[in-house]
């Protein structure tokens, strides 16, 4: 494997997280309807027109907002009790209605016409607050006394509007609420909405139509072989029928992550033509109890149907993790149980293949391991320097490149890297192409390409000091000397001191003559005195160490951990 020797702060480089590329599938039953994404919240009522429980809403907010504006009351001047009181004794109130909420007045208006004062009844003018249910004496006693004509207002009966009020709206408000909910729930586990939690929400590509052949696929020839029997049985199955074999129930795809898992996958349903359902471990399982076993039934039902045809379930391990006594996942558990009875239920000459990918088999329960489920197994494991060779010409294919491109180069300087790490190099170098102005990618793009991806973008404009960049250049030169002159050691590519990615302030990169698969006890304690060169170059020039070193006296101390433990 490639080594970077580098100079770092307390904290590591992240992590590049590695996407699948995009692939379009129809989903469903197989329909190539386009589906598209449902409109979220209260859009979605205005979706081909206005439907009834938000129509209906609308309307009886318009009917209240019109009876409250018919039955609206005349202004009114608001007084206080004491003053109530004082214009009855003053005669300036006429008449009075006495409700639980309120007092309300009348008096008479006076119309000045030729000198004299015409008196005549106006509306109700005044208003004043009461105690409800306080009943006073002193004030009946002064309307009688003062000839004021009163009486008692009963809450008026409004029979329709209680009714509105006290359920219609309620009920309306809760249809909605039932309709957004439960449409949002039936979107996260699949479309269909409430009633169809238990359907399968596989991507179908319909007779094989994934876009991807195995001449697509390169650096897992091993692998394509394995699978090559599958699509042989799937395009002619009286062959082994006739023999009276078997073909494989199940195949396992094991490896890294990045390796073409999926893509392989692919490649199978693209050669055979047949229907390919596509779904991820994390898709059968929700929040109800039981789902993610009816999902099973369901996606095992629509492949029946169609046979023959290929299941692919990606990242296995999300519902097929060993069960245990102190496992408290019952949704997970009841999943991985109808599962196996599902991939027991069906034979060899159903003409349904079920295709599974994980990069964690230690973590999968042997019962879906065993023969007679997952039959085979096949490692789709990193490349060797021909097949890194080939993916990179793979994926150079749309790609302008100038004519003296040394891909075995570039595959010599990838050593230990995934299909998805060279994919990536590829695009990588396309995009510094276009930022440097060019037309086509020449080589210094591809190499700086690597760079970034395994130590991290270039920082140039970082303000260091010389005094600290001459510290770090006297590091880096302490890991080149040490690996020049170590047996066995990688031979030093470059040596840079300008920062890249996160808290790298140099690093020297190696690589190695060619694929390793096994390391003598020699050349691990070479990689040792490597490592831990760059913090003794400090001591010598400067009697003193800097933090500079602690990303090497990590990953020194993990291979010194694994001699111990692991290797012996």
């Amino acid at each position: 494997m490639q080594w970077i020797t580098r100079m770092a702060g307390n904290n590591d480089k992240d992590k590049d997280n590695k996407k699948e590329s995009p692939w379009s599938f129809n989903k469903g039953d197989g329909s190539s309807d386009d589906q598209k994404p449902p409109m979220p919240g209260f859009g979605r009522f205005f979706k081909g027109g206005l439907n009834f429980p938000f129509l209906f809403l609308l309307i009886a907010i318009v009917l209240m907002l019109v009876m409250n504006l018919m039955q609206a009351q005349p202004s009114e001047t608001m007084i206080s009790y004491r003053e109530f009181v004082q214009k009855i004794e003053s005669g300036e109130i006429q008449q009075v209605e006495v409700s639980q909420e309120a007092l309300r007045g009348r008096g008479r208006t006076r119309e000045s016409r030729g000198g004299s004062f015409l008196q005549g009844s106006s509306p109700w003018t005044y208003r004043a607050s009461r105690i409800p249910y306080h009943s006073d004496a002193e004030l009946v006693q002064l309307m009688t006394d003062k000839g004021v004509e009163f009486s008692g207002v009963f809450p008026e009966e409004r029979p329709l509007l209680n009714l509105l009020f006290s359920w219609i709206i309620p009920i309306a408000i809760l249809l909605i609420f039932w309709r957004i909910m439960f449409s949002r729930l039936g979107n996260m586990g699949g479309a269909g909405g409430l009633m169809n939690f238990g359907k399968n929400n596989a991507r179908v590509a319909v007779e094989g139509d994934t876009g991807v052949k195995f001449t697509d696929v390169a650096g897992a020839d091993e692998s394509k072989a394995e699978l090559e029997e599958v699509v042989d049985f799937l395009k002619k199955p009286e062959r082994y029928l006739a023999i009276g074999g078997k073909i494989p129930k199940g195949v396992m795809l094991i490896g890294p992550p990045g390796t073409g898992k999926t893509l392989l996958a692919r490649a199978v349903a693209g050669e055979a033509q047949v229907p390919f359902f596509r779904m991820s471990g994390s898709d059968f399982v929700e929040m109800f109890v039981g789902v993610g076993a009816s999902r099973v039934r369901d996606l095992f039902k629509q492949a029946r149907e169609k046979a023959p045809s290929i299941i692919f379930i990606d990242e296995l391990d999300a519902i097929g993790k060993s069960r245990s006594r102190m496992s408290t996942n019952d949704e997970r558990e009841q999943t991985l149980n109808q599962l196996l009875v599902e991939m027991d239920g069906f034979d060899a000459r159903s003409g349904v293949i079920v295709l599974a990918a994980s990069n964690r088999p230690e973590t999968l329960d042997p019962a879906l391991m065993r023969p007679g489920r997952f039959d085979r197994q096949v490692l789709v494991d990193k490349p060797d320097l021909d097949g890194r060779k080939a993916i990179l010409e793979i994926h150079s294919k749309d790609v302008k490149l100038v004519k003296d491109i040394d891909m075995s180069r570039i595959a010599r300087s990838t050593a230990g890297l995934s299909g998805a790490d060279l994919a990536n190099i590829i695009n990588e170098s396309a995009l510094l192409a276009v930022r440097g102005n060019r037309k086509k990618v020449i080589q210094e793009d591809l190499e700086e390409a690597i760079e970034k991806v395994m130590a991290g973008l270039q920082k140039k404009n970082r303000a260091i000091n010389p005094e600290l960049r001459r510290r770090i250049a006297y590091h880096e030169v302490g890991h080149a000397l040490v690996a020049h002159y170590t047996p066995g050691a990688d031979p030093v590519e470059k040596i840079s001191i300008v920062p890249r990615g996160y808290g790298a302030l140099g690093y020297t990169l190696q690589v190695p003559l060619e694929d390793r698969f096994l390391m003598t006890q020699q050349e691990l304690i070479g990689k040792v005195d490597v490592f831990l060169a760059g913090r003794a170059a400090e001591k010598v020039v400067y009697g003193d160490i800097s933090t500079g070193a602690s990303n090497d006296l990590s990953r020194a101390g993990d291979i010194v951990r694994r001699m111990i433990t692991e290797f012996g």
